[in-house]
């Protein structure tokens, strides 16, 4: 009842003030008493994945705490691992607003945010500050102003700052808001990326004595041959995971609805058949030799058994969480 009014309010507010605003007052009460308006009790449900025990196979998906301020809030909602970032190694300020939207009717946001965060040294701050006993996953990309040809480099950047303090970390390919991000998917250009980022995870897991997983973040607008190729490199380069997916281009489903013209990706429910889709085909390519984490349009406990029925090993929300707030933690944890 407590996010039911407080999301009649903030819904008539900007997005991204909104968003601002719910952050800033999470990060002011946590590890207060009163975070107790934001705490609940959900059933421990253990799950393995990457080799690592997750407490249920919910988590938040990365862009909603791009800085790792609210962890602790977050964590105490119920997720089994907090997903943050995407983060740079150095900070920015992300592409020019307005760069968020409701598409209310459908339950989804279009945002175009352009990574905008405080750079990697500022979240390793926040994180070590964190006593949520969960799984926090660290998602990074690269700076705007580096060149795709360069672009190897702030992963392993990233990587290294990161390493000691992430639960595991994402390789973030997919966003449609970084200039010809997407364009590492493929080819020359992953594989490349990959052996950087693969040689770059054995030396830390040397110098460290600690293995950290590494996961890829891909996008819902690939073909099925590039899905092909990608499961292929995936397996070849002995990768830990893969997420699937990122926000989408595509805008038939929401065609005449409140902002379906701004540029950007787009994520909620009218990314739901899309991004099963993708887990179907890469389930069917990978034969379980790596794990699938499901993201994209999960709004409700169906939803999300579908994205487990689909072939993913591990669930994320956020556009859902958005809309529904904790209650949709509960209910998908009690009975998935």
């Amino acid at each position: 009842m407590y996010y039911f009014i407080t999301k009649k309010v903030f819904f008539q507010l900007d997005p991204e003030y909104a968003h601002t605003l719910i952050l800033q007052s999470m990060r002011c009460i946590s590890n207060t008493p009163l975070s107790c308006l934001f705490r609940q009790s959900v059933p421990i449900k253990p799950i393995i994945c990457m080799g690592l025990s997750f407490a249920n196979p919910l988590g938040l998906a990365a862009g909603l705490d791009k800085n790792g301020e609210c962890i602790d809030i977050l964590g105490g909602m119920g997720f089994g691992h907090i997903e943050i970032g995407t983060v740079t190694p150095y900070s920015q300020t992300g592409n020019k607003k307005p760069r968020l939207f409701h598409v209310k009717e459908a339950e989804g946001l279009i945002n175009r945010m352009g990574f905008n965060n405080y750079g990697v040294d500022k979240l390793v701050e926040n994180v070590k500050k964190s006593k949520f006993n969960g799984i926090i996953g660290i998602n990074i990309g690269k700076n705007k102003d580096t060149s795709i040809e360069s672009s190897k480099e702030d992963y392993l950047i990233c990587m290294e700052k990161v390493y000691p303090y992430a639960g595991y970390i994402v390789i973030n390919i997919s966003s449609p808001n970084t200039p010809n991000l997407r364009s590492l998917q493929y080819g020359e250009s992953f594989d490349d990326l990959l052996v950087a980022i693969k040689n770059k995870q054995q030396q830390l897991h040397q110098s460290h004595n600690k293995y950290i997983p590494v996961a890829v973040k891909i996008d819902p607008d690939l073909s099925e041959g590039e899905l092909i190729k990608i499961a292929d490199s995936l397996v070849r380069h002995h990768i830990d995971g893969v997420i699937a997916t990122n926000t989408t281009l595509d805008r038939k489903l929401i065609y005449g609805l409140s902002y379906c013209a701004q540029k950007g990706g787009l994520s909620g429910t009218p990314l739901q058949s899309r991004s099963n889709a993708v887990i179907q085909r890469l389930a069917l390519e990978l034969k379980g030799r790596l794990p699938i984490i499901g993201v994209g349009g999960i709004n409700s406990l169906i939803s999300a058994r579908e994205k487990i029925a689909s072939g993913a090993t591990l669930i994320q929300i956020y556009t859902g969480f958005i809309f529904h707030g904790p209650r949709l933690i509960k209910d998908i944890v009690t009975h998935i």
